[in-house]
């Protein structure tokens, strides 16, 4: 839930938006236990969203924790629907293949360790959703790296393009006239991603204020300059 909305309405998005299953709920818990950041059932109600609205076949995440995004892609997805796992803490992968067999789909996921980057070269698409939620300094090294196994109509989102990592406001004024960011590797990472996507002519971005801030990009079109042969 976007922090800058008034109580009454959060109340009010909160009560009619998306809510954890009992699966989600021990995610969750963990979470709150050990300080783990996750997405929150509002963001993780939209990943469910799109990867319904794309009738996604394949997804790919770059940057899994212990699978909460991923449980909740999974529930938008059809019966065959597969997602690869990205986590550079052996640790939490795992947790996150116990959670998905708990919930019977650790069969249709595919777990790697290691970094997430080099994971990817390692596949090809096409993958209908993407989801970008590393770490912030590598987010447009990880779009340009995938953006070629993106059919038109697949999606790339981008987790905390408002805060947690950042705070949109350092950003903003680059934004709005080109002033220098702070000397932080999340803050320039976040601005030269969002100024990455922006400027590619086959994709649209647009910024919703959804949990910690979410970049959804969706290919529009082919384009004539492919760097895939």
């Amino acid at each position: 839930m976007s922090e800058y909305l008034a109580d009454d309405a959060k109340r009010y998005l909160r009560e009619t938006g998306a809510s954890h299953d009992a699966i989600h709920e021990e995610m969750a818990a963990h979470a709150d236990e050990h300080g783990f950041p996750i997405i929150g059932p509002d963001a993780g109600g939209l990943l469910r969203s799109l990867a319904a609205a794309t009738n996604a076949e394949r997804i790919f995440e770059f940057g899994s924790g212990f699978g909460y995004s991923a449980y909740w892609f999974f529930q938008g997805m059809g019966a065959e629907g597969e997602i690869v796992l990205t986590e550079i803490d052996a640790d939490e992968l795992e947790l996150g293949r116990e959670f998905l067999e708990g919930a019977g789909l650790a069969d249709r996921a595919t777990f790697e360790h290691g970094d997430a980057l080099e994971v990817a070269e390692g596949y090809e698409g096409p993958f209908d959703v993407v989801l970008i939620d590393h770490q912030k300094d590598r987010y447009a090294e990880a779009f340009e790296l995938i953006r070629d196994e993106l059919p038109v109509g697949g999606v790339v989102v981008a987790d905390n393009i408002m805060r947690g990592a950042v705070d949109y406001r350092d950003i903003l004024p680059h934004l709005e006239s080109g002033e220098a960011l702070p000397d932080d590797e999340n803050t320039t990472g976040i601005a030269d991603y969002l100024e990455t996507v922006r400027a590619d002519e086959d994709f649209h971005t647009i910024v919703l204020p959804v949990g910690s801030g979410l970049a959804v990009t969706t290919r529009e079109r082919r384009g004539t300059s492919e760097r895939s042969e």
